[in-house]
């Protein structure tokens, strides 16, 4: 019965089938009108209902997420990641900060591309350029610029994603061209899972119909 459930939930159409259902149900619970079908959020995190999600945009576990937030393609979010702030006016004497009332909002937008690491923060009204890369643990508080790579506290740059001009180019043309389809990156486990299959492929004489 295991070895069942392992190839019926492996990464085929059965994954992906199971996948949108439970992207559906989800979409549903939050109220979620404005996020692409492939967009996916893992259980745990927490969106609220104006989030705009675009084509591939992920959302992983302990996400927090604040209001006016915008997704881009293929932006992929990594655990605990907050996008806050702003929620609360700071400059009314007189008055208590929890009566002070909340600022005007602002909308935040990570790009295209963007991949924001394990347990940043992105405070509120910062736009993340596409394709660049914020690294875990990371504080920012101002604009990061397209194919830049930031980390610390502050975040300031640390260096950028593509050395050579031509590829940004190439990567720029993919970006403004049609939504690319692929396969999701394997989990570690998976990937152990792939090595045994390639493994038994081997000493069965097999090895040239393994699974990719």
């Amino acid at each position: 019965m295991r070895k069942l459930l392992r190839r019926l939930l492996g990464r085929g159409k059965f994954f992906y089938f199971l996948r949108s259902l439970r992207m559906a149900w989800r979409r549903f619970r939050f109220g979620l009108k404005n996020v692409h079908p492939t967009f996916y959020m893992v259980a745990g995190a927490q969106v609220p209902s104006d989030l705009v999600a675009k084509e591939y945009s992920f959302v992983n576990v302990g996400c927090v997420i604040g209001a006016g937030v915008e997704l881009g393609r293929y932006v992929m979010l990594a655990p605990n990641v907050g996008i806050v702030g702003a929620d609360h006016r700071l400059d009314v004497p007189g008055t208590p900060i929890i009566f002070a009332g909340r600022p005007a909002l602002k909308r935040t937008v990570i790009q295209d591309d963007a991949w924001i690491g394990f347990g940043a923060i992105i405070m509120q009204g910062v736009t993340v350029g596409r394709g660049a890369i914020v690294a875990a643990g990371a504080i920012v508080t101002k604009d990061v610029p397209p194919y830049e790579i930031h980390a610390g506290i502050p975040a300031k740059k640390i260096g950028e994603r593509f050395s050579d001009p031509e590829d940004r180019r190439k990567h720029d043309a993919m970006l403004d061209g049609p939504v690319v389809h692929g396969e999701f990156a394997a989990l570690p486990q998976e990937i152990l899972e792939r090595q045994r299959r390639e493994a038994r492929s081997e000493l069965n004489g097999t090895a040239g119909s393994a699974r990719p």
